[in-house]
């Protein structure tokens, strides 16, 4: 059985689905509802039977209606198990609506004035997982832009200037761990950056004190980034800047580097202020880690 009761509110939605004012209404209260049901199993999923004994519907019809969101990205099913679980891309959409607190609210204020101070677009990426997600897009004045990241956008950890400035915080054996959890999708997707190159990516980006993406999404779409440690020394998000190549000459890296971590530093320190941690951890997690 799930491990949180039936609910109220969950019955009441069901038996309202076939009010539906039409079948498409009715299609979207019924997933809305399979949704809400899943995600109150928590960490220990939810089973088909869980979930057809907390609604109206029918066996085929949730199961359909279920694979069908797990198809979306909405939900996932352990192959194992058959449970199911929120999927990836709840994460994504909770992660954009969460502008109003935590570091994105908190990230605002550096990324206006990198945007600002540079003239080209700046990014704040997280982890999730094995992957990093683009959280926010701030364009600067300068008329020619690029367009290889977009918020919401989702790449393997290592692909694109934050995305590889978060993996090159993490301690090697994580890194190791990620890259072959990746490979498939890198194989796939990202051709050019096959988990050999990555590693050595990562090692530049540490001798470089800064991640360099010369190009790996989008030909004429490069990027620098530095990576936001946490109280514990993790990273919990990357900053980014993006321009065209001719627009980030070796020179120009030099000078926008210190605004970046000069805003990497500012977020950190609010960071803490927030949490209650004050002063940053001695040492640095990644070298701490090996």
């Amino acid at each position: 059985m799930l491990e949180h009761p039936k609910t109220v509110s969950a019955k009441i939605a069901v038996q309202g689905i076939d009010e539906a004012a039409s079948s498409g209404a009715q299609a979207i209260d019924r997933a809305a509802t399979l949704l809400l049901l899943v995600g109150r199993a928590g960490a220990s999923g939810a089973r088909l039977s869980d979930v057809v004994a907390q609604c109206s519907l029918s066996k085929p019809t949730v199961r359909r209606m279920l694979l069908a969101l797990v198809r979306a990205g909405l939900l996932d099913q352990d192959l194992e198990s058959r449970r199911y679980y929120l999927g990836p891309e709840i994460y994504v959409l909770g992660t954009l609506a969460s502008a109003r607190f935590g570091i994105h609210s908190v990230s605002l204020r550096s990324l206006i004035r990198l945007s600002q101070e540079t003239g080209d677009t700046a990014f704040l990426s997280v982890p999730r997982d094995v992957y990093s997600i683009c959280v926010h897009r701030e364009e600067g004045p300068y008329p020619i832009r690029v367009h290889a990241l977009h918020a919401g956008d989702r790449h393997p950890l290592g692909i694109g200037a934050g995305s590889l400035a978060l993996l090159a915080a993490l301690p090697d054996k994580e890194i190791d761990e990620i890259l072959a959890a990746n490979a498939d999708v890198l194989a796939e997707k990202y051709p050019a950056c096959p988990p050999a190159a990555l590693r050595r990516f990562v090692r530049d980006t540490r001798a470089r004190g800064y991640a360099l993406n010369p190009g790996m999404v989008l030909p004429d779409s490069w990027a620098i980034g530095v990576a936001i440690p946490g109280s514990d020394g993790r990273p919990v998000g990357a900053i980014s800047i993006a321009a065209t190549e001719t627009r980030l000459t070796e020179a120009r890296q030099r000078e926008l580097v210190p605004l970046l971590k000069r805003e990497a530093a500012w977020i950190e320190a609010r960071l803490r202020e927030a949490d209650g941690t004050g002063k940053p951890p001695k040492g640095n997690a990644r070298h701490a880690h090996r």
